[in-house]
């Protein structure tokens, strides 16, 4: 008897969990067919208020981030949800139950280089079939757009949740956490929490965002082999797609000796322009978030590549360049800098990209970009950093002017009680009984939360394109980001 009655509970609960997948798959299909071209309509709606933010004007009391609330408090209502502006932080919510699911993403884009797109990045680019392409398309306005209709699918069939949704959307993610730092101490931390913010399957494990910023600050005689001008980069977050110096005093030999180098160096372009005061020569290389250095070609590193066997006289310009080939070179894993290479199992190695040149009268700051994984103490790697640009400088005969260091930190969950679920969920849509668990470069809030795990919106072996000049969304991975956004909220709600 008591055999029957686990047999027969057991087959109730295999019903019924097959019974909420069907469920789940209509609602999913629901949202799609009502709502994908309403959230095409609103991304291309949030993305043209230039969300870039300023140093000059906090955000809150930015016209362009003020215009973009007005729109998301618009559409909270037109949809029935809750709204709260808290100034940096926007909740959109459903439902009053006690506790809640937090949706995390951000409004916040990083600049764009309007000379390196078809049109304004700030307009929804429909040109190439399949895409929309702009600013703020995949990071990450496009998921602000499938969580509200996710949520309004849900709504609409009447979908009993045992707990709130909220979402969350925060507008300085890309430059300041400090004030999502300070409101997280108010904030009562979720059930789960989920960002929208990163990649598939389920992502939990993020590496920190590290930084190394030498200053260079000197004079030479400029009575030898000199450059000057050297620039490269747009953001500390973007592996550059551009980089040029002016070459002085060179003699015939050595011009084509770099004209020779430089089309070994086939990844990139250079380009080589004869000016009144010397020689131009650029190169340009192909942008990518610098989470991922693999997917760009780093002009800053190709630059100071073509110079490797070129002596340089030591000013501000000819230090950088020689820091950047001889410490950082081609190499994405730091192999050069001394001992700070090292790698984790799960988490893979740490990366190191110079990103971006700043210029301030005669001093140049190099902002070098690293990402790092579980497994060296920050003590230790902040002193084989600091020894690395030691032994640099005596071997160069150089002294910095400064070095600014930040040592980010990792994150590693392995007890998420709601990441087996996301990958059920995934394998479930995408057909893909092989997805696991998988560890990313970038850093998403989900760091400021108890037991955060990010889930999409970036598909597995797709190269990331935000940060990128090329920043797009297909209309393909919309629709099926509503999908698996609209399941993810059913079952974390009644989880």
């Amino acid at each position: 008897m008591k055999k029957l009655v686990l047999l027969c509970s057991a087959l109730f609960a295999f019903n019924t969990h097959a019974q909420l997948h069907e469920n789940i798959d209509s609602v999913a299909d629901y949202a799609v067919n009502t709502y994908q071209q309403s959230q095409i309509h609103t991304l291309t709606n949030l993305v043209a208020f230039p969300t870039v933010n300023k140093d000059s004007i906090p955000a809150p009391q930015n016209p362009d981030f003020i215009n973009f609330k007005s729109v998301l408090k618009m559409k909270a209502s037109e949809l029935g949800f809750d709204y709260q502006d808290l100034g940096y932080t926007v909740l959109i919510g459903m439902g009053d139950q006690n506790e809640k699911v937090t949706v995390v993403t951000h409004g916040d884009v990083q600049p764009a280089n309007a000379s390196k797109w078809k049109q304004s990045p700030f307009i929804i680019d429909t040109s190439e079939p399949g895409k929309l392409v702009g600013r703020g398309t995949e990071d990450d306005k496009g998921a602000i757009a499938t969580a509200l209709y996710a949520m309004k699918a849900i709504k609409d069939k009447g979908i009993k949740l045992d707990n709130r949704i909220e979402l969350m959307i925060y507008l300085a993610e890309e430059s300041d956490w400090d004030p999502l730092t300070e409101f997280m101490k108010t904030y009562e931390q979720p059930k789960y929490a989920v960002t929208i913010d990163a990649s598939y399957p389920v992502v939990v494990a993020e590496k920190g965002w590290s930084l190394i910023a030498p200053t260079f600050n000197a004079t030479s005689k400029q009575t030898g082999v000199y450059v000057s001008d050297v620039a490269g980069g747009a953001f500390r977050s973007q592996i550059p797609e551009d980089a040029s110096l002016v070459l002085h005093n060179a003699s015939a030999a050595i011009i084509n000796s770099l004209k020779t180098k430089a089309k070994t160096l086939s990844d990139v372009e250079f380009n080589f322009e004869e000016q009144g005061k010397g020689l131009k020569i650029t190169v340009k290389g192909v942008s990518a978030h610098s989470s991922e250095p693999e997917s760009g070609v780093n002009a800053i590193a190709h630059l100071g590549e073509l110079f490797k066997d070129v002596a340089l006289e030591n000013n501000s310009d000819g230090q950088l360049i020689k820091f950047v080939n001889q410490l950082i070179g081609l190499d994405i894993h730091g192999k050069q800098f001394g001992n700070i290479a090292y790698k984790h199992n799960f988490m893979g190695p740490m990366t190191v990209a110079p990103t971006l040149i700043e210029r301030d009268g005669n001093a140049l700051t190099l902002a070098i970009n690293a990402r790092r994984p579980v497994g060296k103490e920050e003590k230790l790697l902040k002193a084989q950093i600091n020894s690395a640009i030691k032994e640099w400088e005596t071997a160069n005969n150089v002294m910095l002017s400064k070095v600014d260091t930040v040592i980010g930190t990792p994150m590693l969950l392995d007890n998420a009680p709601h990441a087996q679920k996301l990958l059920d969920i995934f394998k479930h849509f995408t057909g893909d009984k092989k997805a696991d668990f998988v560890s990313i470069g970038g850093g998403t809030n989900a760091k400021l939360f108890d037991n955060a795990v990010s889930f999409g919106p970036s598909m597995p072996g797709k190269r990331y394109t935000g940060h990128s000049e090329h920043e797009f969304i297909t209309l393909e991975q919309l629709a099926l980001n509503l999908r698996m956004y609209t399941a993810m909220m059913i079952e974390l709600g009644n989880m």
